[in-house]
């Protein structure tokens, strides 16, 4: 199951879909001091992020 739980992880971020839970373990881990996000305020600045930076699109 592990394995399977690893692909969906590896699949979502090739295909660009934010990782929340990734996200928390990495705030725990190196930012411990910080405030974490909600699920929705995580959601919000990943698209922010991704869009927000004209001409690193294509179309």
């Amino acid at each position: 199951m592990d394995v399977l739980r690893r692909l969906v992880s590896v699949v979502r971020t090739v295909i660009g879909v934010p990782d929340y839970e990734r996200y928390l373990r990495h705030m725990h881990a190196r930012h411990p001091d910080c405030a974490v996000l909600t699920p929705a305020e995580f959601a919000k600045a990943r698209l922010d992020a991704r869009y927000s930076r004209p001409g690193s699109r294509c179309c």
